[in-house]
């Protein structure tokens, strides 16, 4: 494909614009009360696109290997900015504990409460959402831009913020946790979405992947989940490929549905009769 200059200083304008407004986006709170303490937290050495904090005690750690997950919940005020509607919220919290599931049940035995040594809790502590019109025309910029980078329109950028921890099933010690946020770029590889929580359901993954990491004691080897014995099975399949091709069509993100492990895709409607 042969760009023009015109179109290119169109893309250049466009860009710049897109990370000066970006820059004024409204952070994540440095703390939302939730995690048992913050004293111990300190900026991650290798934090990429996230700002990230964290915290582990690797004695405490080295002595788990059954853990325990609670339902992730939405912290008081992080959506005061924009509400997110009971489907939203739904949706939103269950692709966080799918994706904490899925990356914990690989370094550790995901067990109920009575029996594990350690309990991970999770808490949505910032949400923004994605902006749905200006995602339009972001995704079309994709096509005059050929390639794995795209441009984000201002208005587009949604972001997530999240406190996670692990604490001892003995006495409620904080041995890990996790301050981590992440605002969707107006140049890189987010990609626009129709969705409200496009970029939200994003980043769901890279989060719960931080958390699992600063959770996992030194010198871990991640394990093989069995399909027929996978713990976080409820949560449907771990790979989605439906997401994946639309956005290669599109390029938007299309979130797919986080359906109950053996249920249809979709509802086929009813036959006329």
């Amino acid at each position: 494909m042969i760009i023009s200059y015109k179109a290119w200083d169109r893309v250049a304008l466009f860009a710049a614009t897109a990370l000066c407004l970006s820059a004024c986006a409204t952070a994540a709170p440095d703390r939302s009360g939730f995690l048992s303490g913050y004293d111990g937290l300190k900026d991650s050495e290798r934090r990429g696109r996230a700002e990230i904090r964290e915290f582990r005690d690797p004695a405490a750690l080295g002595v788990v290997q059954r853990v325990a997950l609670a339902p992730t919940v939405l912290a008081a005020g992080a959506d005061a900015t924009s509400p997110l509607s009971p489907e939203e919220r739904v949706a939103l919290l269950r692709e966080v504990d799918a994706q904490l599931c899925f990356e914990l049940s690989e370094r550790f035995e995901i067990v109920a409460a009575a029996t594990a040594d350690a309990e991970v809790r999770a808490a949505i502590t910032w949400f923004t959402p994605t902006g749905r019109v200006a995602s339009v025309a972001s995704a079309a910029s994709g096509f005059v831009i050929p390639g794995p980078i795209g441009l984000r329109l201002p208005g587009t950028l949604g972001g997530l913020g999240m406190e996670a921890e692990m604490r001892a099933a003995a006495d409620q010690k904080q041995i890990a946790a996790v301050a981590w946020a992440r605002k969707a770029t107006a140049v890189g590889t987010d990609s626009p979405s129709l969705s409200r929580l496009g970029d939200a359901l994003q980043f769901a993954e890279p989060f719960a992947d931080k958390a699992a990491a600063v959770m996992t004691p030194d010198g871990h080897k991640s394990q093989r989940v069995a399909a027929k014995t996978d713990p976080c099975r409820d949560y449907g399949d771990r790979f989605q490929p439906g997401s994946r091709v639309a956005g290669i069509i599109t390029n938007l993100y299309i979130p797919d549905s986080r359906r109950r492990g053996g249920e249809p895709a979709a509802t086929p409607p009813p036959k006329p009769q």
